[in-house]
């Protein structure tokens, strides 16, 4: 190992440029302050913002384990293989399909939050506990979570840090009292780790502990009865740690390909670690996505050739520093050209199976994906929406090849797991319906009273060969920014969660916001970008044409202009009153109960709204559609992140992450969750400071 100084942060980018909340350390750690260099698209194309969508909700999914049938609950109801090929791919409970508008988890909302208390706050008649927090220990041999003794060998055995993408899934035979929970580690903030002395004398050691801290975890959750909450168990059989060393298989065209051989691997087919894991998805078969979002920041790369530009691929050190322990992180060195080729896709883990091996899917493209979430179309077709989380970049669409079987077979299964290594991939190009002059970058309504008009998505690679002009299939997915460049995709201005509703079959993608649209040298307001300088983000709603998700038009329209209405005089909730909503800024992930309504969780950058990050309901049809009501708040300089809502249950899950960030070791800003009381000493397993969690929600009457 090469030693060097510990990280600091001397010098941070976006220091000073940051609005309400969102913390400079997040710009450095998360994503590389991506938003203090050039925008990576310098291509010609027309601006858009987010509009994708996955049809599957990850709550209505459903997957087979090797003993038999995997429910995986939507909000307490159950979604079949067979009611999903039956509705069209909808997968609806048969409440769902009932009609049902009124969900049982009724509250009264919560008042927003400022910014600087560091308080879990969730409404009147619940209460909250995490079901598993950074370090606990997974396996029997793992050592209890010690902040004083940290090492990369007792952070493999224990469940990582800053958790995001979450999904609970009942295990079959259990009448809903064992459950298996997958988690997403996507970065560390060793600043808050480790003192700052120890960091400087140990580098190396920090590095170490850094990566074994970052991955996927699968870990088993019992409990007593429905009505009781989640605690995860120690040593549970299904347990899992996903770390930077584990071999992931390469699928699709693109494997196997020149793109994707190095000295380490030159079958380009196995690829070891995942790493900016963000959102993610449950497929109908009871596997999980996730996307690999920032991975840019972990390399360093000459950042001259046109691949690197695109991906935001720089000469620089990394952000985490491990090209100093291991060469693969650094491009530059012979035979490690194509390591950053081989990050930036959708990961697919089978929770049920510890045994299996980890997917890399190339036939959905490569980027900093967000997530995916799968709908099965009428056809039979698996079909994945998955976003470009970056400014002024796309929207993609991907249909399989093969058909998705509804039988309950092992075989059957096994099938389904192969879907998507072979499909049909798009871009998305959009059209707003109102004359340019009357969008004015206000947020002002057009004259017909609402943003919205119609959209199709352009082909990349349809039927096994490139509909990209000079690009073979492997280029076009490896270097798939490029290739819809080339196709004159609409830029947009970073993709986050999209969902499909499994009540209506709509799709709503959350836009998280585009501080840079009305810039001088950047696009102004169109009409699905409605505001120049968009801090706050809107919501997009998606109709596929025919309500067939494997077609090539829809129409969109944007569900709400987030904002406090208090203080912001241009946002929109399709009519509700402004007056009447909960004050509501970046929206990042989405999920649905078990009625159809949205749920939103937010992350950062609320600019004048200066409140915490939450998660909040939306109603959608109906007399109060845009109504917004506050369910929680998460504590200071926290992400709401991965949210699953339970509601015949009256359970809601979120994960916090990154709670306290602009604090440090010595001088902490968040004492979240365990809160020990000042002039206290932390009890075995506990840390006086803040570790990110997956925290559950709970009716207490």
């Amino acid at each position: 190992m090469s030693e060097s100084p510990a990280r600091t942060f001397p010098l941070l980018p976006m220091l000073g440029h940051t609005k309400g909340k969102r913390s400079p350390v997040t710009c450095a750690l998360k994503c590389d302050n991506a938003c203090a260099s050039p925008a990576c698209n310098t291509s010609s194309n027309s601006y858009f913002r987010d509009i994708a969508s996955a049809a599957m909700s990850r709550r209505a999914a459903l997957g087979f384990g090797a003993a038999g049938a995997l429910a995986v609950v939507l909000g307490g109801n159950l979604a079949t293989a067979e009611g999903a090929a039956a509705d069209g791919g909808a997968g609806l409970s048969a409440a769902a399909t009932a009609g049902l508008t009124t969900s049982k988890l009724s509250f009264t909302p919560i008042a927003p939050v400022d910014y600087t208390v560091d308080e879990f706050t969730v409404p009147e008649g619940y209460a909250w506990r995490p079901i598993i927090r950074w370090g606990d220990p997974l396996f029997n041999d793992a050592p209890d979570f010690d902040p004083a003794a940290l090492s990369a060998e007792a952070q493999a055995r224990q469940f990582g840090y800053n958790n995001d993408y979450s999904d609970i899934i009942e295990l079959p035979g259990s009448k809903g009292r064992r459950a298996v929970m997958f988690a997403n580690h996507e970065y560390t903030n060793e600043n808050l780790m480790f003192p700052a002395a120890e960091a400087a004398a140990d580098p190396a050691r920090v590095r170490a502990v850094a990566r074994a801290a970052q991955g996927l975890t699968v870990v088993e959750l019992e409990r007593r009865n429905k009505n009781q909450p989640w605690s995860y168990v120690k040593g549970a059989p299904l347990n899992r740690r996903f770390l930077t060393e584990t071999e992931y298989q390469l699928t699709g065209p693109a494997a196997g390909s020149a793109l994707l051989k190095t000295v380490a691997d030159p079958s380009g087919r196995r690829p070891k670690g995942t790493i900016g894991n963000c959102s993610g998805g449950t497929t109908p078969w009871g596997t999980i996505l996730s996307g690999e979002e920032n991975f840019q920041g972990y390399f360093r790369a000459p950042g001259t050739s046109d691949g690197d530009k695109r991906y935001g691929l720089k000469d620089k050190q990394s952000t985490f520093g491990w090209e100093l322990d291991d060469p693969r992180w650094d491009t530059r060195n012979p035979g490690y050209e194509n390591e950053a080729n081989r990050f930036g896709w959708i990961v697919e883990v089978d929770p049920m199976d510890p045994t299996s091996t980890p997917k890399k899917h190339t036939s959905l493209g490569r980027l900093k994906h967000e997530g995916a979430n799968i709908q099965i179309a009428a056809n039979g077709k698996a079909v994945a929406y998955t976003g470009d989380d970056e400014r002024f970049d796309y929207l993609y669409k991907f249909v399989s090849k093969g058909t998705f079987r509804t039988g309950t077979t092992v075989a059957d299964r096994e099938l389904n797991k192969t879907l998507l290594h072979e499909g049909d991939l798009y871009v998305a190009q959009f059209t707003g319906d109102s004359p340019v002059s009357e969008i004015t970058g206000t947020g002002a309504l057009p004259s017909d009273g609402s943003f919205d008009g119609t959209g199709r998505w352009l082909p990349l690679v349809v039927n096994g060969a490139s509909a990209v002009a000079g690009m073979t299939v492997a280029e076009v997915l490896v270097y798939t920014r490029l290739a819809a460049d080339k196709a004159g995709a609409t830029k947009m201005d970073r993709c986050e969660d999209v969902q499909p509703n499994p009540a209506t079959g709509k799709v709503y993608v959350a836009c998280t916001n585009n501080s840079d649209r009305g810039k001088v040298g950047k696009e102004g307001a169109t009409e699905i970008n409605p505001r120049n300088l968009n801090r706050d983000g809107h919501v997009v709603e998606i109709i596929e044409d025919g309500g067939d998700q494997t077609a090539t038009t829809f129409t969109w329209n944007l569900l709400l202009v987030a904002g406090d209405p208090a203080k912001n005089t241009s946002t929109y909730f399709s009519g509700y009153p402004a007056d009447k909503v909960s004050p509501i800024s970046c929206p990042d992930n989405l999920a649905f109960d078990s009625v159809g309504n949205l749920w939103i969780s937010t992350d950062g950058a609320p600019g004048v709204i200066g409140y915490n990050d939450g998660l909040f309901k939306v109603t959608l049809e109906g007399p109060e559609r845009g109504k917004v009501e506050q369910f929680l708040s998460v504590p200071r300089d926290a992400e709401t992140c991965g949210p699953i809502v339970h509601d015949e249950e009256r359970h809601v899950f979120v994960s916090v992450q990154h709670p306290g960030e602009e604090g440090s070791y010595e001088a902490p800003n968040s004492y979240f969750p365990d809160y020990v009381p000042a002039g206290s000493q932390a009890k075995p397993g506990q840390f006086k400071g803040p570790r990110p969690a997956v925290v559950q929600v709970y009716r207490v009457d």
